[in-house]
């Protein structure tokens, strides 16, 4: 028994490729956040050059957004901590049980961080009229752009692209949900 398997493989390809998608992105981030880095201690250590302006905030703003790219790829392949000391000598189903529970317990956590991390970003993002804003649940306008201290690089353009990262999280984790409660009503996990 299942709830509408085949929509839920469906929904699984989808949730593949968007997470996989979503991966790729945070390690081309992650690359680049390497490559400034080998930059600026170069060019510290190189008599005539010099270290990257801003080395740090780059690598800050990048490092955050890679880990929210990252997470909707370890929430579908279950890559997350767990401590299975106990669940390993239980049964089947009380194992798929329990790792339905845990998927329900990441999906309320994620779309705690998604709406959190929304409200952060309206409070940065200083665009669009009060009604839209309203409208989107953003708050007021900020009085003035927030900016990075070397580069003056705005702070909501990273804040939105962890929005983007934090969404594919929380609905990859709806999606595993489903997945997971299909495993729990068949009476054993199947392989993420």
């Amino acid at each position: 028994m299942a709830l509408a398997p085949r929509a839920e493989a469906a929904a699984g390809r989808i949730a593949t490729a968007v997470a996989g998608a979503m991966a790729l992105f945070g390690g081309t981030i992650l690359i680049a956040i390497a490559c400034v880095t080998v930059a600026s201690v170069t060019g510290r250590a190189v008599p005539g050059l010099a270290p990257v302006t801003g080395d740090f905030e780059l690598v800050e703003a990048g490092t955050a957004v890679a880990v929210f790219f990252f997470l909707p790829w370890c929430q579908l392949k279950r890559g997350h901590v767990s401590v299975d000391i106990l669940a390993a000598r239980l049964g089947r189903r009380v194992q798929a049980v329990l790792g339905f529970l845990g998927d329900a317990a990441v999906a309320i956590a994620a779309w705690v961080i998604m709406w959190r991390l929304w409200l952060g970003f309206g409070e940065k993002f200083p665009y669009g009229s009060q009604g839209l804003r309203d409208a989107l649940g953003m708050g007021y306008k900020p009085f003035f752009a927030e900016t990075t201290y070397e580069l003056q690089l705005p702070v909501w353009i990273p804040f939105g692209l962890a929005v983007i990262g934090a969404g594919g999280f929380a609905l990859v984790a709806l999606y595993t949900v489903w997945r997971s409660l299909n495993w729990a009503l068949a009476g054993a996990e199947g392989t993420p």
